[in-house]
């Protein structure tokens, strides 16, 4: 072997967002411009990936699916233009797109009356346009509704003392009288419904929905508590049981909309994900998969993108490292995920501001170390 000389490589990027700075595109076209900085003409191959949150339909159209668009209602009730993906019967349906978080304008919340009205109106396109296996990422919500509002999109009705249908979000569940489903759109008999999530929580309790993910979109402790006891009394009306199942308390209890009243059945997003993607494929190809998102902490052992590819990747025997602007977790419990070595930005650039403003330089520049450090042969092999 000769200094500088490139091993016969085949690098697999397959790497999340960096959430606020990068879109998961964006991070493999970095990526890749690093490494052939320091290894010209070297093959590398990207897979954009995602955990069934926002950035799930991008994901999906950078794997070859069809982006399409529908007009759907908000979360706060405006008109917008969400995207879905599809590919033959196939539809990659993201919440987050309908009723986001990003579609709230700063600081401006609504975490009593925000609706999935529009995740409902996003499923129905799919199924308009021909869908009849559903891949339905929930994560990213500004919603606490239980998923009332998106199965009100789909014909049901949801009703008060007097008869009349109950206000829009979670808040307003507590006045629920009778859940009338009979008008559900009957093509869900039909249609495999896959709910694609890394949140495993309840629907209500300490671990619920309100409580774990209610202040993050706005709730007070009293609004935690007022979704809490509404969440518990909807599911005592549609069905109690799928309130503990894994999922249901994801995207503000979407999930248990989704498993109750869809037929939904639940899988951690990233194994779906992976699995659409043809992500087994690709790595049959790989000799390094290089993974990662914005920040590498303990949530990323749970469930999210990169420990998923990681997983994978180790079980078929290749070599993982992972980039990231952040780094909270030690060398061991990396080594635990499978990933050999991180790269954080912010060994590059301490300051977090310019961090995430000068992400996409900073990751080329370490990708260039990757390559110094995993695929010139004259370079020793890191530990």
């Amino acid at each position: 072997m000769t200094n500088g000389a490139v091993t016969a490589a085949h690098v697999l990027v397959a790497a999340d967002k960096f959430k606020g700075s990068l879109t998961a595109v964006q991070v493999a076209e970095r990526v890749t411009a690093g490494l052939r900085r320091v290894v010209p003409g070297l093959a590398v191959e990207t897979l954009p990936v995602a955990d069934g949150g926002d950035g799930t339909v991008a994901a999906a159209v950078a794997a070859g699916f069809e982006r399409r668009v529908a007009a759907v209602t908000g979360p706060r009730g405006e008109p917008l233009t969400a995207a879905y993906a599809l590919r033959g019967t196939t539809a990659v349906v993201e919440m987050a797109e309908a009723s986001g978080l990003q579609h709230l304008p700063d600081g401006v919340f609504a975490p009593l009356t925000s609706t999935t009205y529009g995740s409902g109106e996003l499923l129905r396109a799919a199924l308009d346009a021909g869908a009849r296996t559903i891949v339905f990422g929930v994560g990213g919500s500004a919603t606490t509704d239980g998923g009332a509002g998106m199965l009100a999109a789909l014909g049901a009705r949801f009703l008060g003392a007097g008869g009349e249908s109950v206000g829009p979000g979670g808040g307003a569940l507590g006045e629920l009288v009778t859940a009338d489903l009979s008008g559900l759109d009957d093509r869900f008999q039909d249609v495999e419904l896959i709910l694609a999530s890394d949140v495993d929580n309840p629907l209500t309790g300490p671990k619920g929905a309100p409580a774990v993910f209610g202040p993050q979109k706005g709730a007070s402790p009293a609004d935690v508590a007022v979704l809490d006891r509404a969440l518990a009394h909807y599911a005592s009306v549609l069905g109690p049981d799928a309130a503990d199942a894994p999922g249901a308390g994801a995207a503000g209890g979407i999930g248990y909309g989704a498993l109750v009243a869809l037929g939904a059945c639940f899988r951690p997003g990233i194994e779906v994900m992976l699995d659409i993607l043809g992500f087994g494929r690709a790595l049959e190809r790989a000799t390094l998969v290089i993974t990662g998102e914005g920040s590498l902490d303990e949530q990323t052992l749970h469930g999210k993108a990169p420990a998923g590819v990681a997983a994978a990747a180790r079980a078929a025997g290749k070599d993982v490292v992972a980039v990231c602007g952040r780094l909270a977790l030690t060398q061991e419990a990396l080594g635990g995920a499978g990933i050999r070595r991180a790269y954080p930005l912010r060994e590059l650039e301490p300051d977090p501001a310019l961090c995430m403003a000068q992400a996409g330089p900073l990751l080329e520049r370490a990708a260039e170390h990757i390559a110094r450090d995993f695929l010139l042969e004259a370079s020793p092999r890191p530990s």
